[in-house]
């Protein structure tokens, strides 16, 4: 039997769709529902469902960021995306994800039928020998998932960049683990995640360069370090001069 995790935060459409699909006829049952993005993403790692469907606009969290960081740590899992949001763009991004199906709500039983048999289908396929293309496009929507992921990581370590912050802070934010954040930034950045946060904080003092009246060091408390030479050595080693030369030659 295929495990099915139901997500949305309408309480009437979870219980709805709990009730009226025959998952029996699919060989499946509804093993755990939520709704909100924290919940779906604690019910994902500890029941490790086959199909999933979801809601991707939910008050408490980013669902395409949710869907995003749990399509690359379960690559196998189908999903079908239920969701009132009508624009193209969303429903672009959900498909690069690879996303089996987006429903528009409300969705007609054969539809969701439709939807289901898909998801079955391709979980059968995935014990069988994978032909070439079959295997480029599983690697081709690992890589939108996981871009996608990284890009949500960088603009979080941009924003962030001046507070006491952790991979693992990233990480949550972005639905992933910590493991496998790391592995992720270094495949598609080429960097790991003190190199991103350096290079984001040492950005942010330029700017504030600009303004004479700042001290290098309370420059760099303002962009999140506690110690001003260590801040000095970062700064000369990613732009190759010292901080107050930078200074000095970008005000003159």
């Amino acid at each position: 039997m295929y495990k099915v995790l139901i997500v949305d935060d309408e309480s009437i459409i979870v219980e709805g769709l709990s009730r009226v699909i025959l998952w029996e006829k699919y060989s499946c049952r509804v093993v755990a529902t939520a709704e909100d993005v924290a919940q779906a993403t604690e019910k994902v790692w500890t029941c490790a469902p086959d199909i999933l469907f979801t809601d991707i606009c939910m008050p408490d969290g980013d669902g395409l960021t949710m869907l995003a960081g749990l399509r690359t740590e379960f690559p196998d899992m189908q999903v079908t995306v239920l969701t009132g949001h009508r624009e193209f763009n969303y429903a672009q991004q959900a498909i690069r994800l690879g996303v089996t199906r987006f429903l528009l709500k409300p969705s007609r039983m054969d539809e969701l039928a439709e939807a289901l048999q898909a998801m079955t289908n391709a979980l059968k396929k995935t014990g069988e020998p994978q032909t070439e293309v079959a295997r480029e496009e599983i690697g081709e929507k690992a890589d939108a998932a996981g871009s996608f992921v990284v890009r949500q990581a960088a603009a979080v370590i941009e924003e962030r960049c001046p507070e006491r912050i952790s991979l693992q802070d990233v990480a949550d934010s972005c639905y992933v683990s910590q493991w496998h954040l790391s592995k992720l930034l270094n495949r598609h950045t080429g960097q790991n995640f003190y190199d991103l946060l350096n290079k984001a904080r040492i950005s942010k003092a330029k700017q504030l360069m600009m303004d004479p009246a700042l001290r290098i060091g309370d420059i760099a408390e303002l962009v999140g370090y506690t110690d001003t030479p260590h801040f000095s050595r970062v700064f000369k080693k990613l732009e190759g001069i010292s901080a107050n030369e930078y200074r000095n030659f970008r005000l003159k």
